[in-house]
């Protein structure tokens, strides 16, 4: 996990807060090495150090500091850690260590596996340290991390990670009269703009089924590929959103459904009250979300980058592309 720090108003730092975050699996991958006399690797190899078995003090030294990095750097989140590993490849005059650290959390391992490398290596200078005097500790680096929200870009070359041209529309009397301010609408367009999309148009609306559906076939019609609605989603008689898009829909997402559902559920228990459509028009998305900004700012969480990868897969680019 990064040690994701912040400064605020007054200049002192301050832990990052990933509450928003949905927990995923998140793996991250480090390495480093010691340097050590040929003598001293011999004496490994063969288990002549005093101290004992040194490649396993030293593995299970490393585990248990990956599970304590937050109490060592102040800034880390604590994480539940599923899985911690490290190997050893023994050279000629150094040991290369390798850890991996798996999480499902809402922020990634990464200070873990640098923390299991780098533990891992003090103790085998600890072990050795009365047979070798020039050891040497060093080349600690991240190897990577997937999972989260970035790992479809990170699995695709710079600058080719597909961003679908969005259009936003916003059912609200309200707000389609002047009378109130938009904000998801806002929400909405700032995460989709951030993530890399144009924005194509942002229009609000009464809700009105007939206004909706026309401008829903004009927007898909001049090359909008993920269409987003904010409200009407509710139990209201004006809730209409839903039945008016339904029948656009060539076939439904329903694990995009249930995503920004149990993610909504998990931060607010009304939102069990809420009807979520997401599906396809051609090779175009539609998702209809609720018309409150903390479903837009939780749907940016569960939609972007992921839901990208579906335009992978419909231009037969396969679920790997």
């Amino acid at each position: 996990m990064a040690p994701l720090s912040h400064l605020d108003e007054q200049g002192q730092v301050r832990m990052v807060d990933v509450s928003a975050k949905p927990g995923t699996l998140r793996t991250a991958r480090a390495e480093g090495s010691i340097h050590l006399l040929p003598a001293t690797l011999a004496a490994i190899t063969s288990g002549q150090v005093p101290k004992g078995n040194v490649l396993t003090a030293a593995k299970l030294a490393g585990i248990q500091a990956a599970k304590e990095t937050a109490r060592l750097i102040p800034l880390c989140h604590p994480l539940a850690l599923s899985w911690v590993d490290i190997e050893f490849e023994l050279g000629p005059d150094r040991i290369r260590l390798s850890s991996v650290v798996k999480a499902k959390e809402s922020t990634g391992p990464e200070m873990e596996a640098l923390m299991a490398v780098s533990t891992a290596a003090l103790t085998i200078y600890d072990m050795c340290k009365a047979i070798d005097r020039q050891m040497r500790i060093g080349e600690i680096r991240l190897l990577g991390k997937s999972g989260g929200q970035s790992e479809h870009a990170a699995n695709k070359p710079h600058g080719t990670a597909f961003r679908p041209r969005t259009g936003i529309v916003i059912l609200s009397d309200s707000v389609a009269a002047g009378q109130r301010e938009d904000a998801s609408g806002q929400i909405l367009t700032e995460g989709f703009k951030a993530a890399g999309c144009e924005i194509v148009e942002v229009v609000a609306l009464p809700d009105e089924p007939d206004q909706l559906v026309a401008t829903a076939r004009r927007l898909l019609s001049q090359g909008v590929e993920l269409l987003v609605t904010s409200g009407g989603t509710g139990l209201g008689p004006r809730d209409r959103t839903i039945a008016a898009l339904e029948p656009l829909l060539e076939s439904r997402l329903p694990g995009v459904e249930q995503a920004l559902h149990a993610y909504g559920r998990a931060r607010v228990p009304a939102a069990m009250l809420s009807r979520l459509v997401a599906g396809t028009v051609g090779q175009s998305i539609v998702v209809c979300l609720p018309g409150n900004p903390t479903a837009a700012s939780d749907a940016l969480q569960v939609l972007v980058p992921t839901l990208f990868h579906a335009y992978d897969i419909m231009k037969g680019g396969g679920h790997d592309s």
